[in-house]
């Protein structure tokens, strides 16, 4: 555990500055600044996973949930030592490499965590994610969308790992080999999607302009792409509940657990018995998938 200095706590030897460490960020679920970083702390090891050397933007919360709040790509000055940086696009991103960087943030009311898909510096993509979006606030069919989508995937070899949004959607992740692009990625995405959509005309869209999707559930295969982000796994979330994006079984997909049962309080219970579901599952072959798809184009 840190151990405290005044105002400060010592990780790694480096101190961090902790202002208002009594401030609440989650009113509803009695969080504190203080069991923020707490709760940071410990699962640390599994969301830096999905963060290191990706270009980082953060969502912070200075008054807390429910407050104002503002997106944060450019790092803020003065940045300390050991916060490292980089460039794309003109804006200095911060690289969310380590225990002392996450801390840092978590003092300045960074809720949320949104890196990019792919390397600082890199092309290409670092895993492949569906993103189901729901049209409604509550969507009580998202966890039967994630369902049809994965036995989709599994149809043609691709083995897949649901992950709660901890907000109202669902991503499905596919850990693939490195040198596939995003243009060939968004082949097979393409394909599913209209796949689900013409055998689920009544729950799937690919209809990108919200209002008119009526009630239906956004299959987003083109957000997974070069410069664009989705919420890391094991992000908290800046909404009521105190939500964390969380990786599921199947299992739990077909049992229609609820998103809001994964939250900041009971996570680090979660991590420690079943460990990181998405490290566990190998890359997938969609190279094969890829190959099939252009060799069944016309002409070929």
């Amino acid at each position: 555990m840190p151990r405290n200095v005044k105002g400060s706590i010592m990780i790694e030897g480096r101190e961090i500055p902790i202002t208002n460490p009594d401030k609440p960020l989650w009113p509803d679920m009695g969080i504190t600044k203080a069991m923020y970083l707490q709760k940071l702390a410990a699962i640390a090891p599994f969301l830096l996973r999905y963060c290191r050397n990706r270009l980082l933007t953060t969502i912070r919360y200075p008054h807390g949930v429910p407050g104002e709040f503002f997106y944060q790509k450019n790092a803020p000055e003065p940045l300390p030592d050991y916060v490292k940086t980089a460039e794309q696009d003109g804006i200095h991103y911060i690289l969310l490499n380590g225990l002392p960087e996450l801390l840092w943030l978590g003092n300045l009311a960074a809720l949320e965590f949104h890196p990019s898909l792919h390397y600082a510096g890199s092309p290409l993509p670092c895993e492949w994610m569906i993103d189901l979006d729901p049209s409604r606030e509550e969507e009580p069919r998202i966890m039967e969308a994630a369902s049809i989508v994965g036995k989709v995937l599994h149809s043609l070899g691709l083995e897949s790992v649901p992950k709660t949004s901890g907000a109202t959607g669902i991503q499905i992740i596919v850990p693939i080999n490195q040198g596939i692009t995003f243009d060939e990625l968004r082949v097979i995405g393409h394909f599913v999607g209209q796949f689900v959509t013409e055998k689920h005309p009544d729950l799937f869209t690919l209809e990108r302009l919200k209002k008119h999707r009526g009630d239906k559930i956004y299959f987003d295969y083109l957000q997974h792409y070069h410069g664009k982000t989705l919420a890391a796994p094991y992000t908290p979330r800046a909404r009521p509940g105190a939500t964390v994006s969380t990786p599921l079984y199947w299992e739990e997909v077909e049992s229609n657990v609820s998103p809001l049962d994964f939250h900041l309080l009971n996570i680090e219970e979660r991590l420690q018995t079943h460990g990181d579901l998405i490290a566990a599952l190998p890359p997938q072959p969609v190279e094969q998938v890829l190959r099939h798809l252009n060799a069944a184009k016309p002409g070929r």
